[in-house]
Protein backbone atom coordinates (compact mmCIF):
# COMPACT_ATOMS: atom_id res chain seq x y z
CA UNK A 1 0.00 0.00 0.00
CA UNK A 2 1.42 3.32 -1.21
CA UNK A 3 2.03 5.75 1.60
CA UNK A 4 1.06 9.54 2.32
CA UNK A 5 3.01 12.83 3.42
CA UNK A 6 0.91 13.77 6.40
CA UNK A 7 0.50 17.68 6.51
CA UNK A 8 3.02 18.66 8.80
CA UNK A 9 5.25 16.37 6.82
CA UNK A 10 4.02 18.26 3.32
CA UNK A 11 5.22 21.54 4.79
CA UNK A 12 8.14 20.43 6.22
CA UNK A 13 9.04 19.02 2.37
CA UNK A 14 8.01 22.18 0.92
CA UNK A 15 9.38 24.51 2.93
CA UNK A 16 13.07 22.44 1.70
CA UNK A 17 11.89 22.81 -1.69
CA UNK A 18 11.14 26.60 -1.87
CA UNK A 19 14.62 28.09 -0.88
CA UNK A 20 16.02 25.50 -3.55
CA UNK A 21 14.20 26.83 -6.14
CA UNK A 22 14.46 30.08 -5.16
CA UNK A 23 18.27 29.65 -5.16
CA UNK A 24 18.15 27.80 -8.66
CA UNK A 25 15.90 30.48 -10.05
CA UNK A 26 18.51 33.23 -9.28
CA UNK A 27 21.15 31.10 -10.17
CA UNK A 28 19.45 31.09 -13.75
CA UNK A 29 18.70 34.19 -14.01
CA UNK A 30 22.59 35.47 -13.11
CA UNK A 31 23.55 33.25 -15.94
CA UNK A 32 20.95 34.34 -18.61
CA UNK A 33 22.03 38.04 -17.79
CA UNK A 34 25.61 37.20 -17.92
CA UNK A 35 24.86 35.65 -21.02
CA UNK A 36 23.30 38.40 -22.42
CA UNK A 37 26.21 40.84 -21.44
CA UNK A 38 28.63 38.58 -23.56
CA UNK A 39 26.32 38.55 -26.59
CA UNK A 40 25.81 42.73 -26.03
CA UNK A 41 29.55 43.72 -25.48
CA UNK A 42 31.00 40.83 -27.83
CA UNK A 43 31.27 42.56 -31.57
CA UNK A 44 30.36 40.02 -34.37
CA UNK A 45 33.42 38.50 -36.24
CA UNK A 46 34.83 40.57 -39.25
CA UNK A 47 33.06 39.17 -42.08
CA UNK A 48 35.68 38.63 -44.26
CA UNK A 49 39.10 37.39 -43.85
CA UNK A 50 42.53 37.28 -45.78
CA UNK A 51 43.88 34.24 -47.53
CA UNK A 52 47.54 34.16 -47.93
CA UNK A 53 47.79 32.82 -51.86
CA UNK A 54 51.31 33.99 -53.03
CA UNK A 55 54.99 35.23 -51.65
CA UNK A 56 58.34 36.49 -52.66
CA UNK A 57 59.82 38.62 -53.82
CA UNK A 58 58.60 42.02 -56.71
CA UNK A 59 59.82 39.90 -59.87
CA UNK A 60 56.92 37.64 -58.71
CA UNK A 61 54.35 40.17 -59.24
CA UNK A 62 54.56 41.87 -62.48
CA UNK A 63 51.34 43.86 -62.73
CA UNK A 64 52.40 45.95 -59.58
CA UNK A 65 55.45 47.66 -61.29
CA UNK A 66 57.74 47.46 -58.88
CA UNK A 67 61.11 46.82 -61.19
CA UNK A 68 63.98 48.27 -58.75
CA UNK A 69 62.67 47.44 -55.60
CA UNK A 70 64.56 44.11 -55.00
CA UNK A 71 64.55 44.44 -50.92
CA UNK A 72 60.63 44.55 -51.05
CA UNK A 73 59.04 41.23 -50.21
CA UNK A 74 55.46 40.97 -51.09
CA UNK A 75 52.48 39.00 -49.99
CA UNK A 76 49.07 38.03 -52.35
CA UNK A 77 46.00 38.03 -50.39
CA UNK A 78 42.40 36.68 -50.99
CA UNK A 79 39.95 38.93 -49.55
CA UNK A 80 37.37 36.18 -49.00
CA UNK A 81 33.63 35.62 -47.10
CA UNK A 82 32.37 32.32 -46.77
CA UNK A 83 29.27 32.35 -48.25
CA UNK A 84 30.86 33.76 -51.82
CA UNK A 85 32.80 31.43 -54.09
CA UNK A 86 35.26 34.04 -55.63
CA UNK A 87 37.48 36.74 -53.28
CA UNK A 88 35.56 40.02 -53.28
CA UNK A 89 39.54 41.89 -53.19
CA UNK A 90 42.85 40.76 -53.70
CA UNK A 91 45.32 42.71 -50.93
CA UNK A 92 49.03 43.21 -51.87
CA UNK A 93 51.13 43.66 -48.85
CA UNK A 94 55.12 44.83 -48.51
CA UNK A 95 58.06 45.36 -46.92
CA UNK A 96 61.31 45.51 -46.39
CA UNK A 97 63.69 44.64 -43.36
CA UNK A 98 63.15 46.59 -40.43
CA UNK A 99 59.71 48.28 -41.66
CA UNK A 100 56.80 46.80 -40.92
CA UNK A 101 54.31 45.20 -43.23
CA UNK A 102 52.28 48.31 -45.70
CA UNK A 103 48.91 48.06 -47.22
CA UNK A 104 50.41 48.55 -50.82
CA UNK A 105 47.19 48.10 -53.03
CA UNK A 106 44.05 46.62 -53.36
CA UNK A 107 42.35 45.12 -56.42
CA UNK A 108 38.54 45.87 -55.53
CA UNK A 109 36.22 42.91 -57.45
CA UNK A 110 32.95 44.11 -55.45
CA UNK A 111 30.66 47.14 -56.61
CA UNK A 112 31.63 49.09 -52.98
CA UNK A 113 35.09 49.94 -51.51
CA UNK A 114 37.08 47.65 -49.04
CA UNK A 115 39.42 49.03 -47.60
CA UNK A 116 40.73 51.28 -50.02
CA UNK A 117 39.41 53.50 -52.53
CA UNK A 118 41.11 52.10 -55.34
CA UNK A 119 44.04 54.38 -55.81
CA UNK A 120 46.11 52.95 -59.10
CA UNK A 121 48.79 51.74 -57.63
CA UNK A 122 51.32 52.78 -61.30
CA UNK A 123 50.27 56.25 -59.75
CA UNK A 124 51.67 55.70 -56.66
CA UNK A 125 55.01 53.91 -57.73
CA UNK A 126 55.65 57.06 -59.84
CA UNK A 127 55.12 59.51 -57.35
CA UNK A 128 57.26 57.34 -55.02
CA UNK A 129 60.04 57.18 -57.67
CA UNK A 130 59.61 61.53 -58.12
CA UNK A 131 59.47 62.12 -54.35
CA UNK A 132 62.89 59.54 -54.11
CA UNK A 133 64.69 61.82 -56.83
CA UNK A 134 63.75 65.28 -55.74
CA UNK A 135 62.73 65.30 -52.09
CA UNK A 136 65.48 65.72 -49.93
CA UNK A 137 66.32 62.59 -47.83
CA UNK A 138 65.63 64.62 -44.43
CA UNK A 139 62.53 66.20 -45.36
CA UNK A 140 59.07 65.25 -43.51
CA UNK A 141 56.15 63.31 -45.42
CA UNK A 142 52.59 64.35 -44.69
CA UNK A 143 50.16 62.54 -46.38
CA UNK A 144 46.47 60.18 -45.36
CA UNK A 145 48.07 57.98 -43.24
CA UNK A 146 47.58 54.70 -46.02
CA UNK A 147 49.16 56.77 -48.60
CA UNK A 148 52.14 58.11 -46.46
CA UNK A 149 52.69 54.38 -45.22
CA UNK A 150 53.27 53.84 -49.25
CA UNK A 151 55.31 56.66 -50.31
CA UNK A 152 57.63 55.95 -46.77
CA UNK A 153 58.22 52.44 -48.27
CA UNK A 154 59.08 53.27 -51.88
CA UNK A 155 60.42 56.49 -51.17
CA UNK A 156 62.52 55.72 -48.23
CA UNK A 157 61.40 59.50 -46.66
CA UNK A 158 60.58 59.48 -43.49
CA UNK A 159 56.83 60.25 -42.24
CA UNK A 160 55.21 61.15 -38.75
CA UNK A 161 52.54 57.91 -39.90
CA UNK A 162 54.15 54.72 -39.32
CA UNK A 163 51.31 52.77 -38.13
CA UNK A 164 48.26 50.71 -39.90
CA UNK A 165 45.91 53.86 -38.17
CA UNK A 166 42.57 52.30 -40.11
CA UNK A 167 41.01 55.73 -39.96
CA UNK A 168 38.32 56.08 -41.46
CA UNK A 169 37.16 52.74 -41.99
CA UNK A 170 36.04 51.91 -45.72
CA UNK A 171 33.64 49.08 -46.21
CA UNK A 172 30.12 48.16 -47.51
CA UNK A 173 27.81 49.89 -46.06
CA UNK A 174 25.71 46.86 -44.88
CA UNK A 175 28.73 45.77 -42.97
CA UNK A 176 28.61 49.19 -40.83
CA UNK A 177 26.86 47.33 -37.75
CA UNK A 178 30.03 44.82 -37.47
CA UNK A 179 32.88 48.05 -36.97
CA UNK A 180 33.98 46.65 -33.86
CA UNK A 181 34.26 42.88 -35.26
CA UNK A 182 36.19 44.19 -38.21
CA UNK A 183 38.63 46.79 -36.40
CA UNK A 184 39.69 44.06 -34.30
CA UNK A 185 40.37 41.44 -36.87
CA UNK A 186 41.86 44.41 -38.76
CA UNK A 187 44.61 45.11 -35.44
CA UNK A 188 44.73 41.39 -35.18
CA UNK A 189 46.03 41.53 -38.66
CA UNK A 190 48.05 44.64 -38.77
CA UNK A 191 48.96 45.21 -35.25
CA UNK A 192 47.90 47.75 -32.85
CA UNK A 193 47.02 50.78 -34.69
CA UNK A 194 49.84 53.24 -33.60
CA UNK A 195 51.02 55.17 -30.36
CA UNK A 196 48.75 57.58 -28.81
CA UNK A 197 51.13 60.75 -30.00
CA UNK A 198 50.84 59.21 -33.87
CA UNK A 199 47.42 58.94 -33.32
CA UNK A 200 47.18 62.63 -32.04
CA UNK A 201 49.02 63.85 -34.85
CA UNK A 202 47.27 62.34 -37.40
CA UNK A 203 44.22 64.20 -35.77
CA UNK A 204 46.05 67.11 -36.64
CA UNK A 205 46.86 66.13 -39.91
CA UNK A 206 43.30 65.99 -40.08
CA UNK A 207 42.49 69.23 -38.73
CA UNK A 208 44.80 70.53 -40.92
CA UNK A 209 42.80 69.41 -44.21
CA UNK A 210 39.61 70.90 -43.02
CA UNK A 211 40.29 74.19 -41.84
CA UNK A 212 40.67 77.15 -43.98
CA UNK A 213 43.54 77.52 -46.31
CA UNK A 214 45.68 79.95 -44.12
CA UNK A 215 44.77 78.36 -41.09
CA UNK A 216 45.62 74.64 -42.34
CA UNK A 217 48.93 75.26 -43.51
CA UNK A 218 49.55 76.78 -40.75
CA UNK A 219 49.26 73.24 -38.91
CA UNK A 220 51.09 72.05 -41.28
CA UNK A 221 54.31 74.03 -40.58
CA UNK A 222 53.66 73.08 -36.91
CA UNK A 223 53.56 69.62 -37.22
CA UNK A 224 56.95 70.06 -39.42
CA UNK A 225 59.07 72.10 -37.03
CA UNK A 226 61.96 73.75 -38.99
CA UNK A 227 61.98 70.54 -41.33
CA UNK A 228 61.48 70.90 -44.86
CA UNK A 229 57.85 69.00 -45.34
CA UNK A 230 55.65 68.17 -48.64
CA UNK A 231 51.92 67.41 -48.52
CA UNK A 232 50.63 64.47 -51.04
CA UNK A 233 46.85 64.59 -51.44
CA UNK A 234 44.52 62.62 -53.62
CA UNK A 235 41.76 63.07 -54.65
CA UNK A 236 39.98 60.01 -52.68
CA UNK A 237 40.74 61.85 -49.14
CA UNK A 238 38.34 64.02 -49.89
CA UNK A 239 35.58 61.23 -49.21
CA UNK A 240 38.07 59.66 -46.36
CA UNK A 241 37.69 63.24 -44.64
CA UNK A 242 34.18 63.52 -45.19
CA UNK A 243 33.67 59.93 -43.18
CA UNK A 244 35.81 60.94 -40.08
CA UNK A 245 34.10 64.81 -40.12
CA UNK A 246 30.35 64.26 -41.77
CA UNK A 247 28.72 67.10 -39.38
CA UNK A 248 31.80 69.35 -41.57
CA UNK A 249 31.13 68.03 -45.22
CA UNK A 250 29.04 66.50 -47.19
CA UNK A 251 30.41 64.32 -49.99
CA UNK A 252 29.45 61.60 -52.29
CA UNK A 253 30.93 59.14 -54.97
CA UNK A 254 29.76 57.58 -57.71
CA UNK A 255 31.16 55.23 -60.20
CA UNK A 256 30.86 56.22 -64.45
CA UNK A 257 31.53 53.69 -67.34
CA UNK A 258 34.44 54.97 -69.37
CA UNK A 259 32.95 54.34 -72.76
CA UNK A 260 35.27 56.29 -75.31
CA UNK A 261 32.66 59.15 -75.48
CA UNK A 262 34.21 62.13 -73.02
CA UNK A 263 30.94 64.63 -73.38
CA UNK A 264 28.96 61.82 -72.60
CA UNK A 265 30.32 61.02 -69.65
CA UNK A 266 30.39 64.76 -68.40
CA UNK A 267 27.07 65.04 -69.13
CA UNK A 268 26.12 62.19 -66.64
CA UNK A 269 28.16 63.16 -64.08
CA UNK A 270 26.94 66.73 -64.41
CA UNK A 271 23.57 65.12 -64.41
CA UNK A 272 24.18 63.41 -61.23
CA UNK A 273 25.79 66.31 -59.50
CA UNK A 274 22.41 68.48 -60.16
CA UNK A 275 20.18 65.51 -59.46
CA UNK A 276 21.26 65.13 -56.27
CA UNK A 277 22.01 68.76 -55.35
CA UNK A 278 25.86 68.79 -54.55
CA UNK A 279 27.69 71.50 -56.31
CA UNK A 280 31.00 70.71 -57.61
CA UNK A 281 32.94 66.89 -58.52
CA UNK A 282 36.29 65.62 -59.64
CA UNK A 283 37.39 62.87 -60.76
CA UNK A 284 39.49 59.67 -60.16
CA UNK A 285 40.44 56.59 -62.66
CA UNK A 286 40.07 53.23 -61.78
CA UNK A 287 40.43 51.92 -64.72
CA UNK A 288 40.61 52.16 -68.03
CA UNK A 289 36.79 51.39 -67.87
CA UNK A 290 36.02 52.91 -64.75
CA UNK A 291 36.16 56.93 -63.73
CA UNK A 292 34.39 57.17 -60.04
CA UNK A 293 33.41 61.13 -59.50
CA UNK A 294 32.93 62.72 -55.87
CA UNK A 295 30.73 64.86 -55.48
CA UNK A 296 30.61 68.32 -52.88
CA UNK A 297 27.32 70.50 -51.23
CA UNK A 298 28.83 74.28 -51.12
CA UNK A 299 29.15 74.66 -47.80
CA UNK A 300 31.99 75.00 -45.66
CA UNK A 301 33.23 72.13 -47.10
CA UNK A 302 33.90 73.43 -50.18
CA UNK A 303 36.42 76.06 -49.03
CA UNK A 304 38.38 73.79 -46.96
CA UNK A 305 42.40 73.58 -47.85
CA UNK A 306 41.31 69.71 -49.11
CA UNK A 307 39.42 70.97 -51.58
CA UNK A 308 41.46 73.64 -52.59
CA UNK A 309 44.42 71.76 -53.19
CA UNK A 310 42.51 69.22 -55.89
CA UNK A 311 40.68 70.04 -58.79
CA UNK A 312 37.23 69.88 -58.19
CA UNK A 313 35.26 71.93 -61.32
CA UNK A 314 34.67 74.72 -59.29
CA UNK A 315 38.54 75.44 -58.23
CA UNK A 316 41.80 75.20 -59.60
CA UNK A 317 45.06 73.82 -57.61
CA UNK A 318 47.45 76.43 -59.12
CA UNK A 319 45.29 79.38 -58.06
CA UNK A 320 46.51 78.21 -54.12
CA UNK A 321 48.78 80.29 -53.00
CA UNK A 322 49.08 78.89 -49.42
CA UNK A 323 51.02 75.63 -50.42
CA UNK A 324 53.38 75.29 -53.13
CA UNK A 325 52.25 73.04 -56.08
CA UNK A 326 55.30 71.53 -56.81
CA UNK A 327 54.05 68.33 -59.02
CA UNK A 328 51.27 66.20 -60.02
CA UNK A 329 50.95 62.26 -60.77
CA UNK A 330 47.29 61.16 -61.63
CA UNK A 331 45.21 61.33 -58.88
CA UNK A 332 48.00 62.29 -56.60
CA UNK A 333 48.54 66.60 -55.75
CA UNK A 334 52.08 67.33 -54.05
CA UNK A 335 53.02 70.45 -52.49
CA UNK A 336 55.85 72.00 -50.39
CA UNK A 337 54.55 73.62 -47.09
CA UNK A 338 56.14 77.12 -47.05
CA UNK A 339 58.13 78.31 -43.97
CA UNK A 340 55.83 80.17 -41.82
CA UNK A 341 56.67 83.79 -42.22
CA UNK A 342 55.06 83.25 -45.58
CA UNK A 343 52.01 81.71 -44.18
CA UNK A 344 51.42 84.26 -41.46
CA UNK A 345 51.89 87.04 -44.42
CA UNK A 346 48.61 84.97 -46.24
CA UNK A 347 46.95 84.89 -42.01
CA UNK A 348 47.34 89.02 -42.33
CA UNK A 349 45.94 88.91 -45.72
CA UNK A 350 43.00 86.52 -45.00
CA UNK A 351 41.70 88.51 -42.39
CA UNK A 352 38.69 90.77 -43.17
CA UNK A 353 39.32 94.19 -42.51
CA UNK A 354 37.18 96.40 -39.72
Amino acid sequence: MASTLSEPEKARSASKLLPSLGIILVTGGFFLFGWFLYLWFQPEPSPYEYHLIEEGSVDKFPELGLEGYSSLTVQKYEIRVNSVDQPLAIAYRASRPGVAPVLLHVENRFPEPILSMGEMISETVAVAQAIAKHVPRDAVLFAWWDTARKLSLLADRPSPFVSHLGRPLIVPSYWRDRERGIRLYEEEFWGKPGTDEERRQFDQFVEALIAYPPQGAAVLRQLAGSNEAYVIVHVSDIYKLGLLRPDRMDVAFKDFPLTGNVHGLSGQVKSWLVDNHYSSYTLQALSEKVVRAYFLKESGGSNILLAKMLPFSNSRPVDLDVLQLIHKEGGYWIYKVPPSTEIKEHQQAAKPEI
